[in-house]
């Protein structure tokens, strides 16, 4: 069974001694409540590295107000069982004061990158995410740290962040990993209503689609959005909260698809929002 610890010493202290043996450190950032897309970070990062360390932490500052925090699903003794089958050394599970020490005052923010998508969505939400992954970085000082693709916006940023700060770290960013029917794997898809459940992937259909138009030929950006948010509008019970084609580097809008981009959603199904991308 993959051990766990919970403070920022005996995280050290075991890296040290992986280091000591010659062994390089990857790192996988999850919140917990563990699944198939994150085994496939994991089994990644034990590829390439000799020590493997998880952290499983519902970061506080990366919610808002109305958001999910409190019923987000805290799942630890399944994630490490999890772990240990995908190749894990270490599972870090820090409560919040090890995490945020009284008076913490200080926070990362990455601006320009944040102006579309998730960042007017969900205002500070990549602030917290910035702040806490380069906290982990500092605690686990991995060689490499694996994020999914399905957090298109938050990898870039992170990207962005490591470089700007010289951080020595190098930032892999491993495929969206999916259902037989097409749904992006999701910890918040345990959420979903067997009938919310059953009209998920059609999000996944209507980002194929809009690849499927701009492969043969549609590069008036304002039409791929336009259909791409009426498709995914018509799906059941749907309420759509962006349905963007943007600058796949600079995440900024796009009169025409002259350089590579992202097509972004994200979509409530009843309480639940569900992110999705495809490059195009």
């Amino acid at each position: 069974m993959t051990p766990v610890v919970t403070t920022v010493a005996e995280v050290r202290a075991a890296v040290d001694a992986a280091r000591r043996a010659g062994k390089t450190v990857g790192l996988v950032p999850t919140m917990g409540a563990l699944h198939a897309g994150h085994a496939s970070l994991i089994r990644a990062a034990a590829a390439g590295s000799g020590f493997v360390v998880v952290s499983v932490f519902v970061n506080p500052t990366q919610f808002g107000p109305t958001e999910d925090f409190a019923r987000y699903p805290r799942t630890l003794d399944a994630d490490r069982l999890l772990c240990a089958d995908a190749g894990a050394h270490l599972v870090f599970a820090p409560p919040v004061a090890e995490m945020y020490p009284e008076r913490s005052v200080t926070f990362v923010e990455v601006t320009e990158l944040d102006r579309e998508l998730d960042g007017p969505a969900r205002p500070g939400h990549f602030r917290g995410v910035c702040t806490v992954v380069l906290k982990l970085f500092h605690v686990v000082r991995p060689d490499a740290a694996h994020f999914g693709a399905k957090d298109f916006q938050q990898a870039r940023i992170v990207r962005q962040m490591v470089r700007d700060l010289n951080v020595p770290v190098d930032v892999r960013v491993e495929p969206t990993v999916r259902e037989a029917d097409g749904l992006a794997m999701s910890s918040r898809n345990r959420y979903l209503t067997p009938a919310e459940r059953a009209v998920a992937p059609g999000i996944h259909r209507a980002l194929q689609n809009i690849a499927a138009r701009a492969r043969a030929g549609e590069a008036d950006v304002s039409v791929l959005e336009s259909e791409l948010a009426a498709e995914l509008a018509a799906i059941p019970g749907a309420r759509v909260d962006y349905a963007r084609v943007l600058d796949a580097d600079l995440l900024r809008p796009l009169g025409r698809l002259d350089r590579p981009a992202v097509a972004a959603v994200a979509v409530f199904l009843g309480t639940t929002r569900l992110i999705d991308n495809l490059v195009i």
